[in-house]
């Protein structure tokens, strides 16, 4: 999922998708981003099935990007984009592109673009204030390019990218018989322009004069500048401003903060970086991709104005068959053909939901109504949602509305309702080939009724042998379902759709009685047929919803 999401709109249906809830995304997005009232993207909350994959790769449509959960990331905030700095600046040149900047934090990267440190106005003003040591300056390994631009200087001997590494900064404002007393080796000398003093200096084995006030420098004195391998610069500051200004060169990765660093990735969750952030003086927190590299900085207040992940719903308005963490989303629209159950919104949204037999039915009134025309590939997706759901019109879900859009859809698309529906379900199938558990989640649904939450998987098949064989797999597969989905009841549906009839694989307690109540047969050995059902929302759901509430 690398897409900025801040201004998109997730199109999206239940975990463990089937057909129509996949293609039914893609058909509405398409259609929203025709209507140009937003940018709308497809997403999917579960692993593609074969029977789906089988429909994309038919019309040459590429899957939905998979989205586990929908809490907020970093990368859904506004991250200041802070340039990053080499180490190298100045102070004053850091302090100059904070004030530009409007910031507090200065990060600070290597070549390669990696966080090497960070350094903040406090910092910048505690090396100002707190340093009196007249030796820090070579300490910093401070380079002359840095101190002729903070002294807007002129270097008329030596080299401006050597440092000053060795000796302390000192003002010669006394005769040369004073200076010989406090100058020693390599010390830095703020002088004026008496000759006298310059040569005193150059003589004591200074390594470098900073001549103010832009005073004469002698072609005497650059020759024994030169031999005596001092450095020469003039400034056009007097004394006084130049001792002040002189400290600000030093190099920021002499004070910057480069251990224990606090650093966000895009991935990480808003919630689970609200704490560090309350709990840490910092104000604002560097923030590094995937790779590592540095992207920008957040502080605090960007917290605050943090947009959810919006989303439209479709083929389901359960909270337990939704995306995760679908409470921290705001959800603009509901596309169904379901039940109502137990999603909650915080404000009023638009809520389409028909007793038809598939979701892509109502997305091509919708088609319709908004006067969009259907490309052929939508059409083939919307028309094998349909199919699908329906078990090709044989699902007592299936209406007048879903046979006629099916019919339509198909003569766009250029199929045949019939000849594709065997195509489709014959490579849906292919139980042979599939493990216990991806047979077992190919479709799956939890459901809740007060404090009974059930499961129900369903897969379907036009051949009895093949339901047989994936039969064995499940049996023993249910109780490692069970355990892991924390069920209180655990049915499975495997549907003959050429004979109409089901059997269902029941498990746990209370299950078998549940299904005696409902559909009035005996369950032996975890296991019942029932003629006629096919259909888990039409038939199965009601029956066992109405023996609970009882």
């Amino acid at each position: 999922m690398e897409d900025h999401v801040k201004n998109k709109i997730y199109v999206i249906g239940h975990k463990n998708p089937d057909t129509d809830s996949i293609c039914s995304a893609i058909a509405y997005a398409y259609l929203k981003n025709q209507l140009g009232t937003g940018e709308y993207v497809a997403k999917r909350a579960g692993h593609i099935s074969t029977e789906t994959q089988y429909v994309l790769d038919k019309f040459d449509v590429e899957a939905p990007a998979y989205v586990p959960n929908v809490k907020t990331r970093v990368r859904d905030m506004e991250i200041r984009r802070t340039r990053g700095v080499s180490s190298d600046i100045s102070l004053k040149k850091a302090w100059t592109l904070l004030n530009e900047a409007k910031g507090t934090t200065l990060p600070i990267i290597k070549e390669d673009n990696f966080l090497e440190g960070l350094i903040s106005i406090g910092d910048i003003a505690r090396s100002y204030m707190a340093v009196v040591d007249n030796a820090i300056l070579s300490k910093a390994k401070t380079q002359y390019r840095n101190i002729l631009e903070t002294l807007d200087g002129t270097l008329h001997v030596g080299d401006e990218d050597a440092c000053f590494d060795k000796g302390k900064v000192v003002v010669a404002a006394s005769s040369p018989e004073v200076m010989e007393a406090y100058i020693e080796e390599n010390d830095m000398v703020i002088l004026g322009n008496r000759y006298e003093t310059q040569l005193c200096a150059i003589e004591m084995k200074a390594g470098c004069l900073v001549l103010c006030s832009d005073a004469v420098v002698t072609k005497t004195i650059k020759l024994l500048a030169e031999q005596n391998h001092c450095t020469i610069i003039s400034t056009p500051y007097d004394t006084y401003t130049v001792a002040h200004l002189i400290n600000q060169s030093m190099p920021v990765r002499f004070f910057m903060k480069d251990n224990e660093i606090i650093a966000f990735s895009e991935d990480d969750f808003t919630d689970d970086i609200k704490e560090i952030m309350a709990s840490k003086r910092h104000r604002d927190f560097p923030i590094l991709d995937r790779k590592g590299h540095y992207v920008g900085t957040i502080s605090r207040r960007n917290l605050l104005g943090i947009k959810k992940r919006r989303l439209i719903l479709v083929d389901h308005n359960e909270a337990s068959q939704a995306v995760d963490n679908i409470e921290s989303a705001e959800i603009m629209e509901i596309i169904d053909h379901h039940r109502l159950g137990s999603l909650e919104t915080m404000m009023p949204v638009y809520f389409r939901n028909q007793p038809v037999g598939c979701t892509s039915t109502i997305i091509y009134q919708l088609f319709g109504e908004q006067h969009v025309e259907i490309p052929a590939q939508i059409a083939g997706l919307m028309c094998a949602a349909i199919i699908s759901d329906t078990l090709l019109f044989r699902s007592p879900t299936c209406t007048q509305a879903d046979r006629d859009a099916a019919e339509a859809l198909a003569k766009i698309a250029g199929i045949r309702c019939e000849s594709f529906a065997a195509e489709m379900f014959a490579a849906g199938s292919n139980l042979k080939s599939k493990s216990a558990e991806e047979i077992f989640y190919q479709d799956f649904k939890k459901f809740e009724q007060e404090e009974t939450t059930f499961g129900v998987a369903q897969i379907t098949s036009m051949t009895e042998g093949e339901l047989a064989d994936a039969k064995q797999k499940l049996l023993d597969y249910m109780e490692t379902a069970f355990e892991g989905q924390r069920l209180t009841m655990l049915f499975f549906m495997l549907t003959d759709i050429m004979n109409e009839s089901t059997e269902l694989l029941c498990f746990g307690k209370g299950a078998d009685q549940l299904v005696k109540e409902a559909f009035g047969k005996q369950v032996e050995n975890g296991s019942v047929i029932l003629p006629g059902i096919v259909s888990r929302k039409k038939q199965l759901i009601p029956a066992l919803f109405s023996v609970l509430q009882q």
